[in-house]
């Protein structure tokens, strides 16, 4: 099979890190006999350098034209103006607004083999396994009105928080299904306490739960989830929450598994394993652009070659073919390969090339 992929190198360690996801990619096409058509293109701070945009027409037009996206990451501090009109993330939020990216999955899965690579008791994150389900394109990223302004009393500054009912059950709705095929339990997160359009979240969950009599739908207050993320995460399975939120409440999840740089995402423009098993889809590392550590051969690439398994599984139907990915990977780290983040005593640290070169290995074999 031939597949059409839009590639976006981004920013800081975003090429080193989807360097080594392309690798991995060509090395399943040629193990299963597919063909994957790369298509490169600009985002972010790169782009602007390039072109004055973060995100031009020609890149986005290459995108809609393909059956997903592989995206670095994008941002740095030679584009951190607060006063610039122009930011590397506008183009990020452009793609997942233009493209229709509603759904951001974001697999949060401990590896047996990286207990002691965290700061938490092995006990409390030994089988770790959950799934957050973010809403991607609402909310306090796109509301409006969104502006700074002076005042004669000094300078004031307003984002609006915007949900509507569609936004709200769309996403909910993934949750529920994904809960459906794991352990039917789905935990739907909110401040109905204080937000009224979380108290809107809370009442669309509670009208869909009746479509779904076999899935157990809880709700929590996001801050008493961020707590139990780190007192008792076993608890949790499929997590579905607003934009803001679930970006926060991942990153804080990133821990679990040792470091961002094992946490991939998926955002995509329908509900997955509804329908046609083949969802347009953009997949990316939930880590930022590391400008610190681009160029040095560190950064760990797990993360973005997680997110190509997720392509493969999500926007190719190849359902084999990721798990011969998770496979290697998690073969990899069984032998003992470690990138610095990830890094303990007894193990054998290696860069990202290298890292990369151990997952592929493991495929070919």
């Amino acid at each position: 099979m031939k597949f059409q992929i839009a590639v976006l190198p981004g920013d800081g360690v975003g090429p080193e890190v989807v360097a080594e996801a392309v690798k991995v990619l060509q090395a399943i096409g040629q193990k299963f006999g597919h063909e994957f058509a790369l298509r490169y293109g600009l985002v972010g701070g790169a782009a602007i350098d390039q072109s004055g945009a973060a995100l031009t027409a020609e890149t986005f037009k290459m995108c809609q034209e393909c059956h997903a996206v592989l995206l670095g990451a994008v941002g740095g501090p030679k584009w951190d103006d607060p006063l610039a009109k122009i930011r590397p993330e506008d183009g990020l939020l452009a793609l997942r607004k233009g493209l229709g990216l509603f759904a951001n999955l974001r697999p949060v899965k401990v590896f047996p083999m990286l207990l002691d690579s965290t700061s938490l008791k092995p006990e409390v994150i030994r089988g770790v396994d959950l799934i957050v389900v973010r809403e991607l394109t609402g909310g306090l990223y796109f509301g409006r009105p969104k502006k700074q302004w002076r005042t004669s009393r000094g300078r004031r500054a307003v984002d609006s928080m915007v949900y509507s009912e569609k936004e709200i059950e769309r996403i909910i709705r993934v949750g529920f299904e994904i809960a459906r095929r794991r352990r039917k339990k789905l935990t739907s997160v909110d401040k109905a306490n204080i937000l009224e359009t979380s108290r809107l979240w809370r009442q669309v969950a509670m009208e869909l739960s009746a479509e779904y009599p076999d899935v157990e739908l809880e709700h929590m207050l996001v801050d008493a989830c961020a707590m139990r993320l780190i007192q008792r995460p076993l608890d949790l399975d499929v997590v579905v929450t607003e934009n803001t939120f679930g970006d926060i409440l991942t990153d804080e999840a990133s821990m679990l598994a040792g470091s961002m740089g094992m946490l991939p995402s998926a955002s995509l423009a329908g509900v997955p394993g509804v329908g046609d098993s083949m969802t347009f889809g953009l997949y990316e590392p939930i880590h930022g652009s590391a400008p610190r550590r681009a160029g040095q051969n560190l950064a760990n690439p797990i993360a973005t070659v997680l997110s190509s398994a997720m392509m493969l599984r999500y926007s190719c139907g190849l359902d084999q073919e990721a798990e011969t990915v998770e496979r290697a990977v998690t073969d990899a780290l069984e032998r003992g390969y470690r990138t610095y983040d990830i890094m303990e005593k007894g193990k054998t640290q290696v860069g990202t090339r290298e890292m990369g070169q151990a997952i592929m290995g493991s495929i070919q074999a």
